[in-house]
């Protein structure tokens, strides 16, 4: 199967569903939260994400069902001088894992990525998801070891 990739419109709602649908797909697994997406962040979704004027979301469709996302953040990184982008959340419909939807999506980051000549792509993902990090590596992303930790405070 070859997905095909968009960038999402956040102001179409059924685009915003898809990736509502996604989201809470991938919340409820043990790579998320082991929990649906809340009411609230439903409801905030896409009008949080237009907020953020250097936020973007790729959907990947198989035919017309959206099957895939990646939700991104463009950056900067100081000690490069250059932009960057993180992926904050990425996704694929557990009925189409290993199809190639998510290399195909980290296929097309990475070219709208250079095509801004960002330095680099970043992201987390939990030690526990082999599945993500065996796709990750796949990719070119790396190194494994790192010194730098990833702390969250909530508020």
């Amino acid at each position: 199967m070859t997905p095909r990739i968009v960038t999402a419109d956040l102001s179409d709602s059924h685009q915003v569903h898809a990736l509502e649908e996604i989201l809470d797909s991938y919340a409820r697994g043990s790579g998320g939260q082991n929990a649906p997406l809340s009411a609230e962040a439903r409801s905030n979704l896409s009008a949080g994400l237009l907020n953020q004027a250097n936020a973007f979301v790729l959907l990947a469709y198989n035919d017309d069902l959206a099957v895939g996302a990646a939700v991104c953040f463009w950056g900067f990184s100081t000690f490069a001088g250059k932009p960057n982008v993180n992926i904050h959340d990425f996704a694929v419909l557990p009925g189409f894992q290993g199809q190639g939807i998510g290399h195909a999506l980290l296929t097309e980051l990475e070219r709208l990525a250079c095509a801004r000549g960002c330095c680099k792509i970043t992201l987390e993902v939990y030690g526990t998801n082999e599945r993500a990090k065996k796709l990750y590596r796949s990719t070119g992303f790396g190194p494994w070891e790192s010194p730098t930790l990833f702390v969250s405070k909530p508020l």
